[in-house]
């Protein structure tokens, strides 16, 4: 029965913590709001997560690992690659709907240089999961070919991720509908 409490407190911290990455990045991550916020005292997220660092990198991994199962739920309950590519970007605006949060995958790339290196190697998981998924449904629609999948599929993530960094930063939710339209325009996303 202990380990079930400690899994739902560890739960909790995630879910908050996430938050907090998603508005304030690595350097907001501030353990003591954390604690309050969750409604524990600061020495016992020590308990959970070792350091700060270790919490991120938990925050981080459960992120990435969330996203890329979306992305297969997509896959799974959409038999067209065409209409998945289409879908791709919700992934992203859910993030601005919530609050205007941004991918808190995002946000900590932007601190890239300071973070700890086990926080580093989860936020690289979530562009590489997502390059990965994108490349395959190209290839899988018919678009690029295997060779040109991963240059492709780089672009389309830096495109909608950076439209949602410049929705986030006017508080926006239809500049980064325009822009992923005009990416649809252009040729980048499938119209």
């Amino acid at each position: 029965m202990e380990n079930k409490a400690n899994t739902s407190s560890s739960d909790k911290i995630l879910a908050v913590a996430t938050k907090i990455a998603q508005a304030h990045g690595y350097g907001g991550l501030n353990l003591r709001t954390l604690a309050e916020e969750v409604g524990i005292k600061a020495a016992s997220l020590y308990h959970h997560f070792p350091s700060k660092a270790d919490l991120a990198a938990a925050v981080a991994k459960r992120y990435w690992e969330d996203a890329a199962a979306a992305l297969e739920v997509i896959s799974a309950k959409t038999a067209d690659p065409i209409e998945r590519l289409r879908k791709f970007p919700g992934t992203f605006r859910t993030a601005l709907e919530n609050e205007n949060r941004m991918c808190m995958a995002s946000f900590m790339a932007a601190e890239y240089d300071d973070l700890p290196e086990v926080v580093q190697v989860e936020v690289q998981a979530f562009a590489d999961a997502n390059v990965e998924w994108l490349g395959k449904t190209l290839v899988e629609a018919g678009i690029v070919n295997s060779r040109d999948a991963k240059k492709r599929a780089r672009a389309i993530f830096a495109a909608v991720s950076g439209a949602q960094l410049m929705a986030r930063g006017r508080s926006d939710i239809k500049l980064f509908d325009t822009l992923i339209e005009t990416y649809r325009s252009a040729g980048l996303l499938p119209g």
